[in-house]
């Protein structure tokens, strides 16, 4: 394009090593994290390996290792973790403005129990409650349930997945914006008159 200079893409060539004479050669991939925020140097996400096919070939063939752990064949196990601790939480948080309205000594007594012992972590933060106060286990319990039971009635996936899909639109924008060099008035070097 006429003007319009893009900056060089953030590949590390010189990053290519020889792996203590494997006969592995891997380059890292920026794409999983900004490189300028990195302080110290960090296994990497993805790489690139070239890799021998044994002494019978010569030809090498490439293969992509990912450390993300988000390949398509994952059970998502961890995202159903996250959402049930999200639902704990949004319990817990529920729970404590009903006591607050409705029982002051308890409200008391749970807000000092949950900013003791966090609710980051539903399953160990029920036990914990459970062998305190039962009965207050029991009703973050049934107010997690019935706060999950409203969302997924609520919760329209279509509509997630275009607000996914729109964001990731509008980050991959701002990214390409911050990286176009555009050009100023100033680099206009032809003279009227």
């Amino acid at each position: 394009m006429a003007g319009v200079q893009m900056m060089p893409a953030a590949v590390d060539v010189a990053g290519l090593r020889k792996a203590g004479g494997s006969g592995v050669t891997t380059t890292t991939s920026l794409f999983a994290g900004d490189w300028r925020r990195r302080r110290a140097p960090r296994r990497p996400s993805c790489s690139v390996r070239a890799l021998r096919q044994g002494r019978r070939s010569s030809r090498s063939g490439l293969g992509i290792a990912c450390n993300l752990a988000g390949q398509y064949e994952d059970s998502f196990e961890d995202v159903q973790l996250q959402l049930m601790n999200y639902f704990t939480y949004k319990a817990v948080r529920t729970v404590l403005t009903q006591l607050y309205e409705m029982n002051p000594p308890s409200y008391r007594w749970f807000y000092n129990f949950v900013a003791v012992n966090k609710p980051t972590d539903g399953k160990m933060f029920l036990r914990a409650l459970s062998k305190e106060r039962q009965e207050l286990a029991e009703r973050v319990m049934i107010t997690r349930l019935h706060l999950y039971g409203k969302w997924i009635k609520k919760c329209d996936h279509g509509k997630m997945y275009d607000k996914i899909s729109d964001e990731n639109l509008a980050l991959m924008r701002e990214r390409l914006m911050e990286t176009v060099i555009w050009p100023t008035d100033d680099t206009n070097t032809e003279k009227i008159g």
